[in-house]
C-alpha cells in the first residue's frame, strides 16, 4: 500500500465520518420544524434507496455486466443485516428528539465497548489488556461527556435509553456489515442493507404515524438526510477503509464525535462545558489506543 493511496484513505474516511457527524444536527432542526421521526427516517431511506440505485445503474454501465451479482442468499442476508440500520436511524433519532445532540453522540460512541463485549461472546475469547483499559477510558469519558457529574443536570431517561438501543444496534451493524456478502461490490451490498432498514423504518412509520403524512419533508430535509447519512458515508467509508485498515479507519472515524458536537454548539446553540469536552477527547483517545498497534510502533522506532 503507498503512502498515497493511505492519505486517500483517511481523506474518504474522514470525509464519511464527518457527514455522519452532522446527521443529528438536522434531524433536531427538522423536528423544530414540526417534522416526526416517521417523516424523517421515511424521506431519508426513500431518497437513500434512489441514490443508491443510480450508483448501481451507473457501476453497472461502466462495468459492462462484469460486476459479480448478489444471489438471493445474498440479498436475504443482507436484508436481514441491514434491519440494524433502520434500528439505528430510529433509535438514535428518537434519542436525540428527548436529549441534547451533543449528548446522543457520546451514547451512539459506546459501540467502542460494546463491540469489545460482543467479540468476546463470539470469540469466546477475554479481550486484550489493550482493549480493556480502552472501554475503562470510555466509560469514565462517557461519565464526563455527558456530564453526569453534575447533578444540576436532568437529562431525559428515554433519551437515554435510546441513545443506548442505538449504539447496541449500530454494533450490530458494524459487525454484519463486513462478514455477510463481502464477494459483492459495496453499491449492491448498501441497497440491499438499505432495502432491509426501509422495511424496519416503514413499519415503524405505519404504526405510528397518527397525522396525515407530512410530504415537505421530500422537499425540505429528505434529501440531506439520505445524502448526509445513507448515500456518502457508506460508500466513502466502503471505498476508504480497505486503503487505511481496520485501526487507521477506526481512528479517523472518530471524527464524526468532536463534529457531531461542533455542529450541536454552532447551529443549536447547544452549551458544552470544559468537562464535556475532556470527556469527548478521552473517547477519542481510547478509540485511538484499541486501534494503534503498541508492539508494530515501538519495533519501528528502532
Amino acid at each position: 500500500m503507498t503512502k498515497n493511496s493511505v492519505l486517500k484513505g483517511v481523506f474518504l474516511v474522514a470525509i464519511g465520518a464527518t457527514s455522519y457527524g452532522m446527521l443529528a444536527t438536522f434531524v433536531k432542526i427538522a423536528y423544530g420544524e414540526g417534522f416526526t421521526t416517521a417523516e424523517v427516517t421515511t424521506s431519508q431511506f426513500i431518497y437513500g434507496i434512489i441514490g443508491i440505485l443510480l450508483l448501481n445503474l451507473i457501476q453497472k454501465i461502466k462495468n459492462k455486466n462484469t460486476t459479480p451479482k448478489a444471489t438471493k442468499k445474498n440479498i436475504l442476508h443482507l436484508m436481514l443485516a441491514g434491519t440494524s440500520l433502520g434500528t439505528t436511524s430510529l433509535f438514535y433519532y428518537l434519542a436525540v428528539k428527548y436529549i441534547p445532540v451533543s449528548i446522543g453522540i457520546v451514547l451512539l460512541m459506546q459501540t467502542v465497548w460494546m463491540g469489545v463485549l460482543l467479540e468476546m461472546i463470539l470469540e469466546k475469547k477475554l479481550p486484550s489488556t489493550q482493549k480493556i483499559i480502552s472501554v475503562i477510558i470510555v466509560l469514565v469519558g462517557t461519565v464526563l461527556a455527558t456530564n453526569l457529574i453534575n447533578n444540576e443536570i436532568q437529562l431525559d431517561w428515554r433519551g437515554i435509553m435510546w441513545g443506548v438501543l442505538a449504539a447496541a444496534s449500530f454494533t450490530t451493524t458494524m459487525f454484519t456489515a463486513n462478514r455477510v456478502a463481502t464477494t459483492i461490490s459495496s453499491t449492491q451490498r448498501s441497497l440491499y442493507m438499505l432495502l432491509g432498514g426501509a422495511v424496519i423504518v416503514f413499519t415503524f412509520a405505519l404504526f405510528t404515524q397518527v397525522t396525515p403524512f407530512n410530504f415537505d419533508i421530500f422537499l425540505k430535509w429528505g434529501i440531506i438526510m439520505a445524502l448526509f447519512g445513507t448515500i456518502i458515508p457508506p460508500m466513502l467509508l466502503n471505498a476508504g477503509f480497505p486503503l487505511t485498515g481496520i485501526g487507521l479507519g477506526s481512528i479517523v472515524s472518530a471524527l464524526e464525535l468532536p463534529v457531531s458536537v461542533m455542529m450541536a454548539y454552532t447551529l443549536l446553540n447547544e452549551k458544552v462545558d470544559p468537562l464535556q469536552w475532556f470527556g469527548i477527547v478521552l473517547i477519542i483517545l481510547a478509540i485511538i489506543i484499541m486501534n494503534v498497534n503498541f508492539k508494530k510502533t515501538a519495533k519501528d522506532l528502532h
